[in-house]
């Protein structure tokens, strides 16, 4: 359907009422999307410039520039910004979990090297980053374990999340703390974050909300697995955000790489799949406090290149030149 003499409307005020509507961004897309996300996004969170190995790639050796150019890019438009990631077992430097001598550091060592980085990085933006992921992809997806083995878990033992967000308190009490993980809506997963977070909760520990990533596709999850993940952790009394929403046209097992476009019958089921999303989300307006899409529009996506590398994908609500997709037509008219 030809929108070309209709006005389109600024996504971020069709929602003023609802949520806030984020998007993932780098020093790329800052410049390349500006007039795009300047119309349509009132928060934008760092794709990877506030990751630990971009920000501390070596110890005490702090690089703030790169994020420093995102928060400028927020401020000067009126943006909130969201803080990703404080501690996650991807994209951290190997020092941080190492002496000289190659030896593992020990659990206070690690404490500390925690506690110096998040705090530096969590004052230098404060006032800028109104919330923060605190901790990234701790549960495993599948098997009876509860915590992912990684570094953070082997060397401090599973209270190293409890003292992330301890930590994180301490640093900026004002910032709202989250924690953040994938797969959220598959009922096996989504019972080991409920008990992951609920056991924070009962401990008292300053967490104040579940970031849903939202990494989802055509058909799953379902619709009734979001609305059970929505209602299981909001009955924690924390709000939600979905932190990193992309709705992609393959299957995870679709691995082909014939595609130079959707084909018709991906962007019908696109279009109708946006629908859906965002109808079960406003009926949640009361809990959900942000929709993140991580990305504002096709001509940049991280599902270009995962899980099949190189391929294209055309996850979002805005096509490769920047104009609306019938999905963002669906979203907007309610």
């Amino acid at each position: 359907m030809a929108k070309t003499s209709v006005k389109v409307p600024s996504l971020q005020k069709v929602y003023e009422n609802f949520f806030n509507i984020g998007a993932a961004v780098n020093l790329r897309t800052i410049e390349s999307q500006q007039n795009l996300l300047a119309k349509h996004f009132n928060s934008i969170t760092a794709e990877n410039d506030m990751k630990f190995e971009l920000l501390q790639p070596e110890e005490g050796k702090f690089t703030f520039e790169r994020a420093d150019k995102l928060a400028t890019f927020a401020q000067s438009h009126g943006m909130k910004m969201r803080g990703h990631t404080l501690v996650w077992h991807n994209q951290t430097p190997d020092w941080v979990f190492q002496n000289s001598d190659g030896e593992k550091v020990t659990r206070d060592q690690l404490l500390q090297r925690m506690k110096d980085h998040m705090t530096t990085v969590m004052q230098s933006y404060k006032g800028q980053i109104y919330c923060w992921d605190v901790v990234n992809e701790a549960v495993t997806d599948e098997g009876p374990e509860l915590y992912r083995k990684t570094n953070w878990f082997d060397i401090i033992g599973e209270d190293y999340i409890e003292k992330a967000f301890e930590i994180a308190h301490a640093a900026d009490p004002d910032a709202l703390l989250f924690y953040n993980d994938y797969n959220e809506s598959n009922p096996g997963k989504r019972e080991k974050i409920y008990q992951l977070v609920k056991s924070l909760v009962d401990k008292g520990v300053p967490i104040h909300g579940v970031g849903l990533q939202g990494h989802w596709n055509l058909t799953n999850p379902s619709l009734d697995q979001i609305r059970e993940a929505i209602e299981r952790y909001a009955s924690l009394g924390l709000k939600l955000q979905l932190t990193e929403l992309d709705v992609s046209v393959f299957e995870f097992e679709d691995k082909r790489t014939d595609l130079t476009e959707p084909t018709e019958e991906m962007t019908e089921r696109q279009t109708q799949r946006y629908q859906q999303i965002f109808e079960l989300l406003r009926e949640y307006r009361d809990v959900i406090t942000a929709v993140t899409f991580w990305g504002a529009a096709d001509d940049y996506t991280w599902l270009s290149d995962f899980p099949v590398r190189g391929r294209k994908n055309w996850p979002l609500l805005f096509d490769e030149d920047h104009q609306p997709k019938e999905a963002f037509w669906k979203v907007t008219s309610f």
